[in-house]
């Protein structure tokens, strides 16, 4: 049995993980850390301040983290100290926290980091880049919607959407929504941000050219498709050889 802890499980995307692995055959949920004490599926929730304590008494084989970036960073650094495997899916990092976090994972534990679990999004974002390869010279637009609760805009997953046609395409200025007389349309990368409701995760990619307009989409209605790939995950990091994985190297893409 591969032993899981979680941090963020009272949140949304914690609770739908641990009844995944609390009903999983392999898999045993021994704790998870969140802002405020608490229980889970018959397990204990440490506070955060406590999650020295935490990984000391339940010792964890695997840490799951899904919370906000300052916090994931000091759990990161809690794991790594404390060799325990780490599944990253927080996303809003700034440059400077993912040099800091790749510092403490390198040579410690094995980590697998993305912004997006689901296999359908992986396999989205390789037709992304096969699409940009091909399409360069087209105008390009990026549109996302989240719940209203997200945090963090773009969302990491459309981060990630833009790094990808980026290193296809070439650095191209970022434009954020248009208001007023911008003028003419130029070579930059639109990118519309949507919160309302209970979107899952909704992501698009529209490449407009004359006459053809070519789009690519990605709808999650539930967020056991990001569950399901965290579990997969989880059981292919134990074990692994220290280093900072990810999705391409769960899925062998």
């Amino acid at each position: 049995m591969i032993k899981v802890a979680i941090c963020g499980a009272l949140g949304r995307m914690g609770q739908t993980i641990g009844k995944m692995v609390d009903e999983s055959d392999d898999l045993e949920l021994v704790g998870g850390i969140d802002v405020k004490a608490g229980s889970t599926f018959g397990v204990e929730v440490f506070p955060s301040t406590e999650i020295e304590k935490f990984l000391e008494e339940k010792k964890p084989d695997v840490l799951v983290d899904f919370t906000i970036a300052s916090a994931a960073v000091g759990n990161i650094r809690a794991a790594s100290k404390h060799k325990v495997a780490l599944v990253v899916g927080t996303t809003g990092f700034t440059p400077e926290q993912r040099s800091e976090i790749n510092s403490m994972i390198e040579g410690n534990v094995p980590a697998v980091i993305s912004s997006n679990f689901s296999v359908g999004v992986n396999i989205f974002w390789k037709l992304v880049r096969e699409a940009a390869k091909r399409l360069g010279d087209y105008d390009i637009e990026v549109i996302e919607a989240h719940h209203h609760f997200k945090k963090d805009a773009p969302s990491g997953t459309a981060n990630t959407i833009i790094d990808i046609i980026k290193q296809e395409v070439g650095d191209r200025e970022e434009m954020y929504g248009r208001k007023g007389m911008v003028g003419e349309r130029g070579n930059e990368i639109g990118v519309h941000v949507i919160r309302g409701g209970d979107i899952v995760g909704d992501h698009s990619v529209l490449f407009a050219g004359n006459n053809e307009v070519i789009e690519l989409s990605h709808r999650a209605s539930d967020r056991a498709v990001f569950a399901h790939g965290v579990l997969r995950s989880i059981r292919w990091v134990y074990g692994k050889s220290p280093a900072v994985y990810s999705m391409n190297d769960v899925l062998n893409l």
